[in-house]
């Protein structure tokens, strides 16, 4: 039974609907914050410095979501600080875990399909290899990370996320403006796949592993059907009634965003959730139009 479940990264959108889907289903929740703790379910720790195994012990389940976001130029300086609060944070918590007293049963720590690589049409699950390049290299440092937990026998779950629709933050909020202004289109050729998840499910996948004692190592979080760039744009533009006909061409991704317009916009991945359809996950949202519409109207 899990009843005592440690958060981190409650600050961003994923956490941000976490948080409260876990309290309203009687969990006993305990945020691992940066800085200081402020209040009774806040716990301090800072990511770069190793931390007590005792800070960890006695909770039933741990969620791992801090990470800086990797929206924005990957100056040398962004990309330090891109591998650093994923690997030195998750590193020091697994470590911690495995040397608790009371270990949990599972650990289940963000990654992300930038794990792939660009693939082109390649249809990718768990067992796939991971891809060259600064992203794949940080996500596969990253899922590395877990292995203290795992070697200690803790159920370790790594989530290789996509691109999460959520109309609060992340991706989909800004590609809202050009849109809404209807200079939205497609980027590059429109051809790259991109593999989604709505936030009702990223949040109910969640649920789904601490249940299923089954799922562990990578696991898919995305929706069972990935589009082609330029199916996203065109559904999107008609659920906002308004024109996709200004596509972003790929050298203006590349002048705008740098690397990572390369390694996040233009880069196709067609990725499955093999590991959810297997464990049997009932997703809400199997339909583009149908997370967009429920992520722009409400």
């Amino acid at each position: 039974m899990i009843s005592r479940i440690l958060v981190s990264g409650v600050s961003g959108p994923i956490g941000a609907a976490l948080l409260p889907s876990l309290k309203t289903r009687g969990y006993d929740v305990t945020r691992l914050v940066r800085g200081s703790a402020t209040t009774a379910d806040q716990v301090a720790w800072d990511p770069a410095k190793p931390i007590s195994p005792d800070m960890v012990s006695g909770y039933d389940a741990v969620i791992h979501l801090a990470g800086e976001s990797i929206v924005g130029r990957w100056t040398k300086t962004k990309k330090l600080k891109i591998r650093a609060s994923r690997i030195a944070g998750t590193t020091t918590l697994a470590e911690a875990l495995a040397a608790a007293q009371n270990k949990p049963q599972v650990f289940v720590c963000s990654s992300a399909i930038g794990y792939y690589g660009d693939r082109g049409n390649e249809v990718l699950n768990e067992q796939s290899k991971a891809g060259s390049g600064f992203l794949p290299d940080v996500c596969r440092e990253w899922e590395a990370a877990t292995q203290a937990a795992a070697n200690a026998g803790i159920r370790t779950v790594q989530m290789r996320t996509g691109v999460v629709l959520s109309p609060k933050g992340g991706a989909l909020r800004k590609m809202l403006i050009p849109f809404k202004l209807g200079v939205g289109g497609r980027i590059g050729d429109g051809q790259q796949w991109m593999s989604w998840i709505d936030l009702q499910d990223m949040v109910g996948a969640i649920h789904h592993i601490l249940k299923s004692d089954l799922l562990q190592g990578p696991v898919n979080m995305v929706a069972p059907k990935s589009v082609k760039n330029v199916e996203f744009a065109k559904t999107l533009g008609s659920v906002l009634s308004r024109p996709a006909i200004l596509p972003m061409p790929a050298f203006a991704v590349k002048l705008a965003f740098g690397e990572m317009g390369e390694s996040v916009l233009l880069s196709s991945q067609r990725v499955e959730p093999t590991q959810l359809v297997m464990s049997g996950y009932p997703f809400r949202f199997t339909d583009l139009r149908a997370s967009l519409e429920n992520n722009v109207h409400h």
